[in-house]
């Protein structure tokens, strides 16, 4: 962590985790439950909006936007900067996140796709046209154990 990092008080983090719970909860009722003012909910909020260090956002289910597959894929890259193609990447809707890594591959994604019937034009006519992708690995996600992104970039 660097110096000028931020650094959360204990009550940002109290806050955090009623907001984790029920982002609508109201300045006031956190007040009451932290014993503090709404004035200084309020003020924590916004420091910590202003820095990036906390972003209030609705999340909702895979299956409310009928997505029915999860589909990992590694992306390995040729003849372009990696950090180019995963940009190209990252513009189709269908792809969640997108990570350059080290190991096996060199980019790995995150693939929301309504059902398999969509998984091939996906792969060959969107994916695999993307300038510098030398091949793909997908995998099929059978289960989610655990999905937590309480911790994401902003």
């Amino acid at each position: 962590m660097s110096s000028g990092a931020f650094e959360f008080s204990e009550l940002d983090l109290q806050i955090i985790e009623i907001l984790k719970k029920d982002g609508r909860t109201s300045n006031h009722k956190m007040a009451e439950d932290l014993g503090v003012t709404t004035n200084v909910i309020a003020t924590r909020i916004r420091r910590m909006e202003k820095a990036k260090a906390m972003k209030i956002v609705a999340v909702s289910d895979f299956s409310a936007y009928n997505f029915d597959v999860l589909l990992p894929i590694g992306v390995d890259v040729k003849g372009r900067r990696a950090n180019d193609v995963a940009e190209d990447i990252a513009k189709l809707d269908e792809v969640a996140s997108v990570q350059l890594v080290s190991g096996k591959h060199d980019i790995e994604i995150l693939v929301t796709l309504p059902g398999l019937e969509h998984m091939g034009e996906f792969l060959l006519q969107k994916l695999s046209q993307i300038k510098g992708v030398r091949s793909l690995d997908p995998s099929f996600a059978v289960d989610i154990i655990k999905f937590d992104f309480d911790v994401a970039p902003i």
